[in-house]
């Protein structure tokens, strides 16, 4: 068969598998752009329906937008940093078990998320409040006198959101460290590279596109959190949903409120553009290696 018919052929059959996947493509494309036209559509829209451009001065201009944004970066931020330290560790920890070992443990792991949301944070509450489980228990061994502010609070609203993301940022990392063939580290311990070394120079750099891969899910995910910051702020947690939630439910400012998730969805686009370039720069520097 000469290349032109190979070509040919190559063409069909990705036309063909093309043809599979269009349905689902085509119901997720509308059920993402749909909305998404819609609010921005609505954001350049006044209360009686007339074109304006005063929602977007309208929360630039206003402190409670941009503390709203802080708030947002700071949780989403601050999350991604605790998932790290926590989860690269634990995957480390996972890649050098065997994999039976290893697989009843990601079972662990993964428990959390086979349970609603909305459950797993007013469990937090129940264990976090003042006259909750944690507080109890210190004060029964008297290692407190009095109860810690443990929610309510943005420690508490940090609690439930890396709760809710470690496993989410444990298994691309996982998965990058266990693809990492054994004879490099077996060599760079044999030419004297002590443990922390061969951890530092060899897992690390070929573990990280799953490190980037898990931080981009963390901190564009976590950047639209609603219900934990609801729940365990306590009303003193304000990140950007809840700026939106409350625009609409109390001024019922469908323009505001659009021009806020716009912005939300810039943030989003930003963050995923810089993390995308961030993974581009070392793939590039891999292949230059």
């Amino acid at each position: 068969m000469s290349a032109e018919a190979y070509l040919k052929d190559a063409r069909r059959e990705r036309r063909f598998y093309l043809s599979l996947a269009l349905p689902a493509l085509v119901l997720v494309g509308l059920a993402a752009l749909l909305p998404v036209a819609w609010i921005l559509r609505q954001s350049f829209l006044d209360l009686g329906g007339n074109f304006t451009t005063a929602n977007y001065g309208k929360i630039l201009s206003s402190g409670l937008t941009w503390s709203a944004l802080g708030t947002t970066l700071a949780l989403s931020g601050t999350t991604l940093v605790l998932c790290m330290i926590l989860g690269i560790p634990l995957a480390l920890t996972l890649a050098s078990t065997s994999t039976r070992i290893a697989n009843r443990v990601l079972i662990l792991i993964m428990l959390p998320l086979w349970t609603s949301i909305l459950v797993r944070t007013y469990g937090w509450l129940v264990l976090l409040r003042k006259d909750g489980l944690v507080n109890s228990a210190l004060q029964s061994l008297g290692l407190t006198e009095a109860p810690l502010p443990l929610v309510y609070n943005f420690n508490g609203t940090l609690i439930g959101m890396v709760h809710y993301m470690l496993p989410l940022f444990v298994l691309p990392v996982y998965a990058a460290m266990r693809d990492i063939d054994c004879n490099i580290i077996r060599a760079a311990a044999s030419m004297g590279a002590s443990l922390w070394h061969c951890v530092r120079t060899v897992i690390l750099p070929l573990s990280a596109g799953g490190i980037l891969s898990g931080s981009t899910i963390v901190f564009i995910y976590t950047l639209g959190f609603f219900i934990t910051p609801a729940v365990l702020g306590g009303g003193k947690v304000n990140p950007i949903s809840i700026r939106i939630d409350r625009t609409l439910s109390t001024f019922q400012d469908w323009g505001s409120a659009s021009a806020l998730g716009v912005l939300l969805l810039v943030l989003v686009l930003l963050t995923g553009a810089m993390l995308f370039a961030v993974r581009w720069f070392l793939n590039r520097g891999t292949r230059n290696a």
